[in-house]
């Protein structure tokens, strides 16, 4: 089964809806962006996201943030995972107490092994918890957070070796193709399930729903 992650959350009737319609991880911004919340802020919806019957597993989106400050944050909103969506080191990463789910970039000029090489570097870096990986396309405003898709070959490529997450321009109406080309892991939408800026609940079920549909697919 394909995962699925709803992020940019910034309130509770959105994270609420993207539960009930079966998302897998609700993201919340403490990066730089429009979307981004402040960690009291970020407190509030993670304490109201731990009420559901059944939460969704919880991710802050962290970009270059120092280990402390985002250690104290995860704590503070009892997050199940850390994303680190900006150019942090495998160093770094050693000192960070939460599982951790590693953006790898993708340009135009990325190549499948230079993706596969970085993730075996990670996998063999003695961490505190097993990481997972995301692929995004390179820019936007927090790392990733373009809007806009890359080389799905690529991702097939490299999700027939690794699991992994794969983000940038996913909508409800591309999505289908997404998951039947390249079988990843899991899925990751933010802009593409928000109507004027802001998470829409209808686009997030109907999300939601194609990724079931072509997961189902696939097993059948």
């Amino acid at each position: 089964m394909t995962r699925v992650k709803i992020c940019g959350l910034m309130d509770t009737k959105a994270a609420t809806a993207a539960a009930q319609a079966g998302a897998d991880f609700l993201g919340i911004l403490f990066a730089p962006s429009r979307r981004q919340l402040p960690p009291e802020k970020g407190k509030e919806l993670a304490d109201a996201i731990h009420r559901l019957k059944q939460p969704p597993l919880l991710v802050g989106v962290f970009v270059n943030t120092p280990e402390t400050e985002l250690n104290a944050t995860a704590a503070l909103c009892q997050l199940d995972f850390v994303q680190l969506s900006g150019d942090e080191s495998w160093r770094y990463c050693r000192r960070i107490e939460y599982p951790i789910i590693k953006v790898i970039h993708i340009s135009r000029e990325t190549q499948s092994a230079q993706v596969l090489s970085e993730i075996e570097t990670g996998l063999a870096t003695p961490l505190k918890h097993p990481p997972l990986f995301l692929l995004d396309s390179k820019g936007g405003s927090y790392g990733g957070g373009s809007g806009k898709t890359f080389n799905w070959q690529l991702a097939a490529e490299v999700a027939a070796q690794h699991p992994v997450i794969v983000a940038g321009g996913l909508n409800p109406a591309n999505i289908t193709e997404l998951v039947n080309k390249a079988r990843p892991w899991g899925v990751d939408v933010s802009s593409g399930v928000e109507s004027e800026g802001a998470k829409d609940t209808a686009k997030i079920r109907e999300f939601i729903e194609a990724v079931r549909q072509a997961g189902s697919r696939d097993t059948a």
